[in-house]
């Protein structure tokens, strides 16, 4: 389904994509961060800290190190403000690096299993889909950032896989 090498460019991919967000959520004044737009996760604030909050709780699945606590009610909270996101925001995106990593093509076959809040009940996927649904979610909701980024008058991200740079 997918190998090592495509969740090491995935990580890449979504190391840029954080680091290009970064800038522009640092250009808006926090009542634009915070003013709720009517998102499933109300507010540009709350759906960042939806995605940080997605990306750690998945890294701490699959690398077994610390998550964020709480659940997906309490995600958009999780950064009270900019500044401590954009320290988690690093912290977490070398998490995944590192992890992506370690993977070998052969582990990618087998199951992958974990305890669900959301179902309240223990799961069991294709490891090679959870990592792929780590990687959707990511742009799923950083697709969600850049329509509020515009209608809040601001650029937004580069978001194309084919313009990552290939230094980065």
């Amino acid at each position: 389904m997918i190998t090592g090498a495509y969740a090491r460019e995935m990580a890449r991919y979504s190391r840029w994509e954080n680091s290009q967000l970064k800038g522009f959520l640092k250009a808006l004044p926090d009542e634009e961060l915070t003013r709720n737009q009517g998102a499933f996760f109300g507010s540009i604030m709350g759906t960042a800290n939806h995605l940080l909050w997605g990306d750690w709780i998945w890294i701490s699945r699959f690398d077994k190190g610390p998550g964020p606590g709480g659940g997906i009610p309490e995600s958009v909270s999780i950064c009270a403000g900019l500044s401590d996101w954009l320290s988690l925001r690093d912290t977490i995106d070398d998490r995944i690096t590192r992890w992506s990593e370690t993977l070998g093509d052969d582990e990618l076959t087998g199951p992958f299993s974990w305890y669900s809040a959301a179902k309240e009940e223990e799961v069991t996927k294709p490891y090679a889909q959870c990592i792929i649904h780590m990687f959707n979610h990511q742009t799923h909701h950083r697709g969600q950032l850049h329509q509020m980024l515009t209608e809040a008058g601001s650029d937004a991200p580069v978001s194309d896989l084919v313009f990552l740079p290939e230094d980065f």
